[in-house]
């Protein structure tokens, strides 16, 4: 297990969400300080806001590469370009190792209703399920900058 996915379990274990927790031990190493990943990524959990869309295991992974290849200046189209594809590579890992990369389809529920909540409650899905998710992007994530330059 890497000193990644330690920090990132660690993090969700304390109770942040899971792009907090995808997104902050790959911030750091952005120059992104621990609490300004936590603030930036706290709004995305559970499916961004809470309503069980884009799951935060991947809206998290997304913010990290757009650390890494965001497009920054305009008109630089080879950036943007790079950008999507390694976000596009991402999803698609993410997509075949998990299933979905909607957090109701993860989870087999839609949290977003009182009744998917109680039987993501009722499952333990955010102490069993999501933070094998969370591990899964960082893995992901590892893999994709390990052959970036």
């Amino acid at each position: 297990m890497t000193e990644r996915t330690v920090l990132a379990e660690d993090l969700f274990q304390k109770g942040f969400n899971c792009a907090q927790s995808v997104l902050c031990p790959f911030g750091s190493e952005a120059g992104m300080s621990q609490k300004d990943c936590l603030k930036v990524a706290g709004s995305f959990g559970a499916g961004m806001a809470r309503r069980a869309e884009t799951c935060g295991a991947v809206t998290g992974g997304l913010m990290a590469l757009g650390l890494k290849y965001g497009m920054l200046k305009a008109g630089d189209g080879q950036a943007k370009k790079k950008n999507y594809d390694e976000a596009e590579k991402f999803m698609a890992e993410f997509e075949r190792r998990n299933g979905s990369v909607v957090c109701r389809d993860l989870l087999g529920c839609d949290i977003s209703t009182p009744e998917g909540a109680k039987m993501a409650s009722e499952r333990k899905l955010t102490s069993t399920l999501c933070p094998q998710l969370v591990k899964s992007s960082v893995e992901i994530l590892e893999n994709l900058l390990e052959g970036a330059s």
